[in-house]
């Protein structure tokens, strides 16, 4: 048995404007990294036994920290990648309904069915996450680890976990907040959600 803590990143710069960020190299902006000082602060009390994160770098500067607080390495890893919104990147809702409306109501409809243009297909990115939470699991079986992530590409893995449509996983998980901590348990090939979304500060 294993239990993992998702978390996502911290605030980053496209975050007022709620901008698709995906595979989008963002900054973290003053908010996101006291957010991040804010998870290591939890670590240094809650000791994890790893810390892990996407090699995007709103994840590694969130996770960063924490390894830190731990004296642990951080473990970077590509598979823990957001999902790749492709011609969606960087764009607002409101722009990419001007710039290809008919698909962005496909993909509100079914996200799955339907991904958005150019983009990762979510069951492929759910499959690339959870493969990797398997591979944290192996390596630190017995253990407690911190995984640093992100919105969609966590609340896909969350669906395909726990047997739930992945073209649910907006209205099954609606969101998550930064640095807010999502805990799992994975055992002999079955996944239970122990705690989700709840806040650092409480």
């Amino acid at each position: 048995m294993t239990r993992l803590i998702l978390v996502r990143h911290g605030e980053t710069e496209w975050h007022a404007d709620n901008r698709y960020a995906g595979i989008s190299d963002v900054a973290l902006t003053p908010r996101g990294l006291d957010q991040a000082r804010a998870l290591a602060a939890w670590a240094g009390t809650a000791r994890p036994d790893a810390v892990w994160c996407s090699d995007l770098s709103r994840s590694r500067l969130t996770a960063a920290p924490s390894a830190a607080a731990i004296g642990a390495r951080l473990h970077v890893d590509e598979r823990l990648r957001e999902l790749d919104f492709g011609h969606g990147e960087g764009l607002t809702r409101a722009e990419m309904e001007r710039k290809f409306p008919e698909e962005l109501r496909a993909f509100l409809a079914d996200p799955v069915a339907a991904h958005l243009p150019g983009g990762e297909d979510p069951a492929a990115a759910a499959r690339r996450f959870t493969a990797c939470l398997d591979d944290i699991a192996r390596l630190h079986e017995g253990g407690r680890v911190l995984v640093v992530g992100h919105s969609t590409a966590i609340r896909l893995a969350l669906c395909r976990l726990l047997g739930m449509p992945l073209k649910d996983y907006r209205r099954r998980f609606p969101s998550l907040g930064n640095c807010a901590l999502t805990e799992i348990r994975l055992r002999d090939g079955e996944a239970a959600l122990l705690e989700f979304n709840t806040p650092l500060e409480r």
